[in-house]
């Protein structure tokens, strides 16, 4: 049996996801764990998120975990989530912070006041459901597979990464205007959103990821 393990640093919504898995992957065993070992033997990996970046990257600094998932990175399915998508970047605002480094860009915050273009406020945190736009290089993305244009998800972010390169956004919603939502790179994907929380959209993400061997 092949296992996902989903990385347990001290920090992050690891039920929820796990539950979520343990759902569409019924063929497959679903571990949280903070063992590198367990993490290095594993098939497939999912670094989530939820907190702010620097008590996060403070505590996946001193789990040792650093190096495990570098290589992870490099050579198998690699899935982030929310806080998680953001880490895979250089740095953020939010601190600031040096993240993981794996993708060339950073992630900012929601200016303040944020306004649509009508002048009508929007919150900071985005917060609730927003429609996912699929750029066309990436709607045969395996992780896609089956979701509708348009398809809505639920956000909980008052930062959202700023790629370098551009061919490595896979969805953007607006708020108002367009930001990264979904990055792809070779055998990492990444959403900002909660697919956890996203009903049938969500779960039909984690299917495609728990079936998904890496490569585009």
């Amino acid at each position: 049996m092949k296992t996902i393990a989903i990385v347990d640093y001290g920090m992050g919504n690891l039920k929820s996801v796990a539950k979520a898995f343990e759902h569409v992957a019924t063929d497959q065993r679903i571990l949280i764990t903070s063992d590198a070992k367990a993490v290095a033997e594993a098939d497939r990996v999912v670094l989530p998120g939820q907190a702010a970046m620097p008590e996060s990257m403070a505590a996946l600094n001193a789990s040792g975990l650093r190096d495990v998932l570098l290589q992870a990175s490099k050579d198998r399915p690699f899935f982030g989530v929310c806080l998680g998508l953001q880490m895979l970047f250089e740095t953020s605002e939010e601190g600031p912070t040096p993240s993981l480094g794996y993708l060339p860009g950073k992630s900012i915050r929601f200016p303040k006041p944020h306004a649509d273009k009508n002048g009508a406020p929007l919150k900071v945190p985005h917060m609730g459901w927003n429609a996912l736009t699929i750029p066309s290089h990436a709607s045969a993305h395996p992780c896609w597979a089956g979701i509708e244009k348009d398809t809505a998800f639920y956000f909980a972010n008052s930062y959202y990464a700023v790629p370098a390169e551009s061919t490595v956004v896979a969805g953007t919603a607006n708020y108002p205007d367009p930001i990264c939502v979904a990055v792809s790179k070779g055998n990492i994907f990444a959403v900002q959103f909660h697919p956890e929380k996203s009903a049938d959209g969500g779960l039909r993400v984690l299917k495609n990821f728990s079936q998904w061997n890496g490569s585009i």
